[in-house]
């Protein structure tokens, strides 16, 4: 017997299939750009932090968690629906701490130190282009998608700019494009990551009604 409406149900199972559904493409793509664009390789002093091993693991974490709800949902579990409302709390408080600092770093300049390191990684992946192919792949894809050219420009390849550089001699260095594309897109970002914590905060308070919904249930047969 289901203790709770079958309206509530059907809605539960719709956003946990498509919660599901999200994480199952992050996953997807983060092994593509593991497989395929591993752009890591330009920061060997930060090797195991790459978007791919980001995208994998957010894809992961998605997809246990809509596991638990929709396990939840079917079995009429309490235990289940509240641990995957405090994982989905967890996330959420996250996903808004992340906010936060995007929002700082967009208001301020990036730190001294972290402009210091993230030159350091770029630099030594310049002196690994012609003697490493993934390191080759990732600058010639980058180059070629930002229009861009070294990282503060054609000076910093001292056997002369490859193929993939734009001709304009006075062509802008990748990380200034790097960050102009952030700063650009910044808005996008953040309408989305609002539209995540909304779809997160509609999970956790559907939840939440069917955990109420199954106390009450069975308080009235008096289980």
């Amino acid at each position: 017997m289901r203790r709770y409406p079958r309206t509530t149900f059907c809605f539960r199972m719709l956003w946990d299939s498509s919660f599901q559904i999200c994480g199952c493409c992050i996953l997807g793509f983060g092994i593509y750009l593991l497989i395929h664009n591993n752009f890591g390789v330009l920061f060997h002093n930060l090797p195991s932090l790459t978007l791919g091993n980001v995208f994998v693991i957010v894809g992961s974490i998605i997809m246990v968690v809509a596991f638990l709800g929709c396990m939840g949902s079917i079995k009429e579990n309490k235990c289940l629906l509240m641990s995957f409302f405090i994982l989905l709390l967890i996330i959420l408080l996250a996903e808004v701490i992340l906010a936060i600092l995007l929002f700082v770093y967009e208001q301020k300049n990036v730190p001294a130190q972290l402009n210091e390191y993230v030159a350091k990684g770029l630099t030594d992946s310049i002196h690994r282009y012609h003697s490493d192919n993934s390191t080759k792949a990732a600058w010639d894809s980058i180059q070629s998608f930002l229009q861009c050219c070294g990282i503060n420009g054609t000076s910093d390849w001292t056997s002369g700019p490859p193929a993939s550089c734009p001709s304009d001699p006075n062509v802008e260095g990748c990380y200034a494009k790097a960050r102009l594309w952030f700063h650009s897109n910044f808005l996008y970002i953040g309408i989305i990551t609002i539209c995540v914590c909304v779809i997160e905060v509609l999970g956790m308070s559907f939840a939440l009604t069917l955990n109420c919904q199954i106390d009450k249930t069975s308080q009235s047969i008096g289980l």
